[in-house]
């Protein structure tokens, strides 16, 4: 069982691999609420149900992804991440949400979700991109073979949405919502929810809203409140150890289909040098082009998995030049070629 973990606990590093329970706790609620008892698929997933009573306790993020896939079994209902997000609020985000809330501006208050989710969240990664006028946040799965990738991102967006909500007024709506999934029968709990058009079978799971949004100003910011938020976390994040290559991950999660994702390029991110990059990653096990191949093979498998994405654009977006090579390199890595994974309903 894991052991439970108390966030307050100042310089506490988040494992690699977990999460605070925080927006996951509503699936016990949810499952009770289709009249199930929760407590023996909770079980199942290898979880103890009394961690369920503090959303600061600590689970590894392979759990969550065992307990969504037992809850959409169990629940017959295939948009249940969904309803866990939807149920979630800007607090079930802990101390990164109550941050959000002091903040000056709602990018004030993404920009601290995407530096910070971090030291809640060791399974996925935030990102914030501007184009011309347009916003995109974006939520990436990056753990290694994470089941329900597209039931977690589903619930990722709808707290999201919420969270905006809260900062920029309940009939906030975003411009647009991608996923990375295929297409449901019953499109309406995601309309409803998010009250925007939802495209499917997309390479990310984004919420698109006007870039001019995040110069709102946030009602009842308290600054000091905010400086003491801002300790508590850096508090948290604790000094550099063995999690380095699982910072790297994370960076390559966000950059790799956008194609920034060179060793130079994370080198600079991280304002190091390429040396040091390489020696950091030495210390920690793991060289740089076989995590950004574990990542590529993750996005693959995700992508192949959850949505009807053609080849040739899955190949695209990892950075191949043409699907043949694309081919190739996935036999590598799982002994199979994509259209037999696919086929296989991995």
């Amino acid at each position: 069982m894991p052991v439970s973990r108390d966030a307050s606990s100042g310089g506490r590093t988040l494992p690699p691999g977990y999460i605070h329970l925080g927006v996951a706790r509503e699936i016990e609620p949810m499952l009770r609420e289709f009249g199930l008892d929760p407590d023996p698929i909770i079980r199942e997933a290898g979880l103890d149900p009394r961690l369920f009573e503090d959303g600061a306790n600590v689970i590894p993020h392979a759990a969550l992804g065992r307990l969504l896939s037992l809850s959409v079994s169990r629940t017959n209902c295939p948009h249940f991440g969904l309803l866990v997000g939807q149920r979630a609020t800007i607090l079930s985000l802990g101390l990164v949400g109550r941050l959000m809330q002091q903040s000056d501006t709602v990018g004030d208050a993404m920009r601290g979700l995407v530096s910070n989710l971090s030291i809640q969240n060791r399974g996925a990664v935030p990102s914030l991109t501007i184009v011309g006028d347009t916003a995109l946040f974006t939520f990436s799965v990056y753990q290694p073979e994470a089941q329900s990738a597209g039931q977690i991102s589903d619930g990722s967006l709808a707290v999201s949405v919420n969270a905006l909500r809260a900062l920029c007024g309940s009939e906030w709506n975003p411009s647009e919502v991608l996923l990375p999934r295929a297409a449901p029968a019953d499109q309406e709990p995601y309309r409803r929810h998010f009250r925007a058009p939802v495209r499917f079978n997309q390479e990310s799971a984004t919420i698109v809203f006007p870039a001019r949004d995040l110069e709102i100003r946030i009602a009842g910011a308290d600054p000091v409140l905010r400086a003491m938020l801002e300790q508590r976390i850096q508090q948290m994040k604790g000094a550099p150890d063995s999690a380095f290559s699982d910072d790297i991950r994370r960076l390559l999660r966000t950059r790799l289909t956008s194609n920034h994702c060179s060793a130079d390029d994370i080198a600079h991110l991280l304002a190091m040098h390429r040396r040091t990059l390489s020696r950091r990653l030495k210390d920690s096990g793991m060289g740089y082009r076989a995590i950004t191949n574990e990542i590529r093979f993750e996005i693959a498998r995700q992508l192949l998995t959850d949505t009807q994405v053609p080849l040739s654009q899955i190949a695209a977006a990892l950075g191949y030049s043409e699907a043949s090579a694309f081919t190739r390199a996935f036999r590598r890595w799982s002994g199979q070629t994509p259209t037999a994974w696919r086929g296989d309903g991995h």
